[in-house]
C-alpha cells in the first residue's frame, strides 16, 4: 500500500468520525493532526511533571532533575527542548562560574498549568480506584 493510499484511508476515517456527533466533528484534518501533536507533547508524563514543577517560578536545571523522581538527564533535556520549541518554557542562561541555567513557564505555559495540575490531581485522587480496576481486569484476562 502506497503512502497516498494510506493518507486517503486515514482521511476517510476522519471524515467518518466527523460525520458522527461529538467533538471530532468540529475539527478539520489539519486541526486534528495538530491537536494530536500537542496532546502527545503535553500529555507526556515528563512534560506534565516538568510543567507542574515550574508552577512556582523559575527552577535551575539540576533542581528540576532532583524534583522529578525517575527522570534521566537525557529525558529532562529532551523534554525541556520540546517544551521550549512549543513556547511553553523559556531557558535563561546566566554567565556565571559555575554556569547557571533556569527554566520557567511562559505565558502560554502558564495558561496550560491549571489543566495539567487538574489532571495530576485527578490521577492522585483516583489512583486506588484505577489500580483496583486494573487488578480486576488482569485477573479476568489471566489464562
Amino acid at each position: 500500500m502506497g503512502a497516498g493510499d494510506l493518507r486517503r484511508r486515514r482521511t476517510n476515517v476522519r471524515a467518518n468520525v466527523r460525520a458522527a456527533p461529538g467533538p471530532c466533528a468540529h475539527w478539520n484534518d489539519e486541526d486534528a493532526d495538530f491537536i494530536r501533536e500537542v496532546l502527545d507533547l503535553v500529555g507526556d508524563k515528563w512534560s506534565v511533571l516538568i510543567i507542574g514543577t515550574l508552577a512556582d517560578g523559575p527552577v535551575r536545571y539540576s533542581n528540576l532533575g532532583d524534583a522529578i523522581p525517575g527522570i534521566s538527564q537525557r529525558m529532562l533535556t529532551l523534554t525541556l527542548k520540546h517544551l521550549q520549541r512549543t513556547g511553553l518554557v523559556t531557558r535563561t542562561s546566566y554567565p556565571e562560574v559555575p554556569p547557571r541555567v533556569e527554566y520557567a513557564l511562559t505565558e502560554l505555559g502558564t495558561s496550560l498549568l491549571s489543566t495539567v495540575l487538574a489532571l495530576a490531581a485527578w490521577s492522585a485522587d483516583h489512583h486506588a480506584e484505577i489500580r483496583r480496576h486494573q487488578a480486576t481486569y488482569d485477573d479476568r484476562a489471566a489464562p
